[in-house]
């Protein structure tokens, strides 16, 4: 796992030794994903740059690594779980190998497939290629968007890296805010893909090559998720259910490679127990376990990690997060590259750095909702489609008028909105952040004119009716699958754990897993109202029934509180600055509105205020400087503020 940069100038405005400095800076704002090695090459208009976290053949896999003869160079962020065999492919095929690692595969792979090496890599990754003989640069990420990668183009140089701060340090990069982004963060609570907050910064999309030579860049869709339940052969459930368990036994065990010590992260969910009790049954030492709680109890649900670790008798570590925790706010904004609205982040960050004083590697249950259909969401939709009987226009006719006219705290009033809408818009307007009537209230007159052409809920209305499945919940899934999961879920995890040099590995999101679970019919993952009924069938008897029949209750956590106490004073202070103000971006009167509803306790506005709060934090770390520091004090965040409780 590591953090990688690098340009490519056609025609160098920098010199040799300034081009050595730039990409060295690019590297250290990031050493954080990488703090074991680093490794650079540059030669002409063009330079590479790596910081390593050691996890595969930790005594020769120093990066950049090039094929025999020097014409193939590669730096590379991720894990390939299938390497060994690939390797030995290649090795009777005639290609030497000088390291152990599984970098060095993809260089030879590259010379035997090209861009199409891709295809046959099984694992997480965000690659560059520098082909001399070609004079191409080659970038990929990993199908389901597990690792980052962002690029732009700017002053006649293509720039890149895994996180958004390393092209900032780039010269020819000016910081500048993409205010369609802006919208749509406010409509959903992260920059969906391919868009950054940065204006002429992009993420390459999950699943996709992007080749830049002469100057012009393409790019190239390799694989997308696929539904075809319907057109494979007729199975019983109990089939199903002895495969599905299968390939979950196959997507852990090959997850537990590496040199360094490995753990998981243990919620007491049903995703994250199926991981910890597979990887209990193929290791030999008991699996370290880690999970987080609060000091306020209703949001603590350590006792259902309890029951797990029980179970399977882990090596086990519980977190007790205090208020004390809300003074990471900056840093974990800085992590994060982009305002980001999930508050998960916190509990995500803690675990984190309180993981890696144990292991250098995490398993997690992350993708379980979107493989097997578990959010509560996907019910509420199903419940609704009852409504689609009724003529659209009669809907629209008569329900949103009775919505517009009713007082905006009437229970209710959002409902009858929601069920007037079409399919499409009906479950993106269920994933809002901020609806669109609110969010035209928050934006200052000058934002809200410059949007008025600007639909951000568009793209996804298009997503969801991209699958020719004729179950719902395939297009529901879909959806998340391309927008929800790698812009919020991924994302998170990815730069929580990287800000502590952890790596983090999701079986639940193994594609071959992924592909499999796309044949099995929609009505088995959500039966009836039974969200997760396959999975559930697989793990019964593996997963104790407390946790599988438990109902589900997602990541809270006490934000409500903390903004009435430890965060009262920078919610306010931020929100009402004058450089918020003076910023043109929001209306001051509205924000103020929404912040008295919420401390005054008429409406739980928590979510909302801290997407609001981590957008103005964005804006001063990123826009207003640059953002070469880090946080070295807050990372000493020592246990007075963590209460640390082994456990079994």
């Amino acid at each position: 796992m590591c953090g990688i940069a690098g340009f490519v100038e056609p025609n160098p405005a920098l010199t040799a030794i300034e081009r050595r400095d730039v990409i060295q800076h690019m590297c250290d704002v990031i050493a954080h994903r990488g703090p074991d090695d680093e490794g650079f090459y540059v030669d002409g208009g063009m330079a590479l740059g790596m910081r390593r976290l050691s996890i595969i053949d930790l005594a020769t896999g120093h990066q950049p690594i090039s094929n025999e003869d020097g014409s193939v160079r590669i730096v590379f962020n991720g894990e390939i779980y299938n390497y060994a065999e690939l390797r030995a492919g290649l090795l009777q095929r005639g290609h030497q190998f000088r390291t152990n690692s599984d970098t060095e595969t993809i260089v030879h792979l590259y010379e035997e497939l090209g861009d199409r090496c891709v295809e046959k890599l099984r694992g997480m990754f965000g690659f560059a290629i520098w082909d001399t003989r070609e004079q191409k640069l080659l970038l990929a990420r990993d199908r389901i968007g597990k690792k980052p990668m962002h690029y732009a183009q700017a002053g006649g140089a293509f720039i890149f890296g895994s996180e958004i701060k390393s092209l900032l340090q780039h010269p020819s990069m000016r910081r500048e805010t993409n205010l369609e982004s802006v919208s749509d963060f406010l409509s959903f609570g992260y920059v969906p893909e391919p868009q950054t907050a940065f204006r002429g910064i992009h993420k390459l999309l999950p699943g996709h090559t992007l080749t830049f030579k002469n100057g012009q860049v393409s790019t190239r869709c390799y694989w997308d998720f696929k539904y075809n339940g319907d057109n494979a052969p007729p199975k019983d459930e109990r089939t199903y259910i002895e495969e599905l368990r299968h390939e979950i036994d196959e997507a852990v065990r090959i997850r537990l490679i590496g040199e360094v010590p490995l753990g998981a992260f243990l919620s007491g969910g049903i995703d994250s127990s199926t991981v910890v009790g597979t990887m209990a049954g193929l290791m030999e030492q008991p699996v370290k376990t880690f999970s987080i709680g609060f000091s306020e109890a209703s949001f603590d649900e350590l006792e259902f990690a309890r029951v797990t670790a029980q179970r399977f008798k882990t090596d086990h570590h519980e977190f007790i997060v205090t208020p004390d925790v809300c003074r990471l706010v900056e840093e974990i904004v800085w992590h994060h590259d982009e305002p980001f609205a999930d508050v998960s982040s916190i509990p995500t960050y803690v675990v984190s750095k309180m993981a890696r004083e144990h292991v250098t590697v995490v398993l997690s249950g992350d993708g379980g909702d979107e493989v097997f259909a578990g959010y509560e969401r996907y019910a509420i939709h199903k419940r609704r489609e009852v409504f689609e009987r009724i003529p659209g226009a009669a809907r629209r006719g008569l329900m949103l008028p009775l919505s517009r006219s009713l007082p905006s705290l009437t229970p209710g009033k959002n409902y009858l909105r929601n069920i007037a809408l079409d399919p499409a818009a009906r479950y993106v307007d269920s994933l809002a952040f901020f609806d669109e009537k609110t969010k035209r209230r928050l934006l200052s007159d000058q934002a809200a004119r410059l949007l008025r052409q600007h639909d951000s809920t568009a793209a996804f209305r298009q997503l969801f009716n991209v699958p020719t499945s004729p179950e719902r919940i395939d297009h529901l899934i879909y959806l998340d699958s391309k927008t929800y999961l790698p812009g919020d879920i991924l994302a998170k995890v990815d730069r929580m754990s990287m800000a502590h040099s952890i790596e983090t590995r999701a079986p639940l999101l193994d594609h071959k897993l992924i592909e499999y679970v796309q044949t099995i019919p929609g009505s088995l993952k959500l039966h009836g109202m039974e969200t997760k009924h396959i999975l559930k069938r697989a793990v019964a008897g593996l997963v104790p029934d407390e946790i599988i029949h438990r109902q589900k209750k997602g990541f809270n956590v006490p934000i409500r509180q903390w903004f009435k106490r430890e965060l009262k004073d920078l919610l306010n202070d931020t929100l009402s600055d004058q450089r918020t103000r003076e910023r043109g971006l929001l209306n001051a009167r509205a924000v103020r509105a929404l912040v008295n509803e919420h401390q005054l306790g008429r409406r739980d506005h928590a979510r909302q205020l801290w997407g609001l709060l981590t957008l103005e934090l964005w804006h001063r770390a990123f826009i207003d400087q640059r953002p070469e520091m880090s946080f070295e004090g807050a990372k000493t965040l020592g246990l007075q503020q963590l209460t640390h409780v082994p456990v079994g």
